[in-house]
């Protein structure tokens, strides 16, 4: 691999080259774990939508959203019609802010069931779990992971079910202290969601260095450090 190869290889945002046909034909290694939330078809579509009319190369800045991936802009470039590559932009997003490792190795399912069996209290909610048992005990600050899922539980409080999904997120990895790290999601959805208490939720997240994804679902996203 030659130097500029390497410069491709591990810039941190993502570069995929396609064939005139969909079919990658290169990608670095960010691009790698971007397919993990999103498709080459999705990628390949969005570089033709905003491809110059011309041969050359076009930079576009753009809001994009997959999964925890946010980029603020793409370059699209072609010289012949047998070729076509893309490069996102990544937005930062999804950081451990703590210059330090905050918290003692813990059982994550232990804390989320202290949290659900604190909110049943008088409640007649049914919360249903569907954990991934292989996921290990991690370093995590119980305190402040109780308090903001308590929040992210206060804002389904007005369901009849509550669901909480506990999954490896597969391709995604965060950096810390010059290295990768798994992510795993615990991921709470029900029929609604009460919107006045996301503001309070965001805040929160902000305060604590966590990184929440709202949607329709709340989605905890969490670097799995075991040592």
């Amino acid at each position: 691999m030659t130097f500029e190869q390497q410069w491709i290889e591990y810039d941190y945002n993502p570069f995929v080259l396609f064939n005139i046909n969909g079919k990658i034909v290169s990608l670095n290694s960010e691009a790698q774990f971007l397919l993990g939330s999103t498709t080459a078809n999705e990628l390949f579509d969005l570089a033709k939508a905003y491809a110059n009319i011309t041969f050359g190369f076009k930079t576009t800045f753009v809001d994009l959203e997959f999964g925890r991936y946010k980029f603020f802009g793409i370059t699209v470039g072609y010289e012949n019609e047998n070729q076509i590559g893309i490069k996102l932009y990544q937005a930062p997003s999804f950081k451990l802010k703590t210059p330090k490792l905050d918290g003692q190795l813990t059982n994550i399912f232990t804390l989320i069931d202290l949290c659900i069996s604190t909110n049943s209290i008088n409640s007649d909610i049914e919360y249903v779990k569907e954990y991934d048992p292989t996921i290990p005990d991690i370093i995590i600050n119980s305190n402040k992971l109780i308090k903001i899922l308590n929040k992210i539980y206060s804002c389904f409080e007005d369901n009849d079910s509550i669901h909480t999904k506990v999954f490896y997120r597969v391709g995604e990895h965060i950096r810390f202290e010059d290295k990768k790290y798994s992510l795993f999601s615990i991921r709470v959805s029900a029929e609604s969601l009460n919107k006045a208490r996301i503001n309070e939720l965001k805040v929160m997240a902000e305060s604590s260095s966590f990184y929440v994804d709202i949607k329709k679902d709340l989605t905890l996203n969490i670097p799995m450090i075991t040592s």
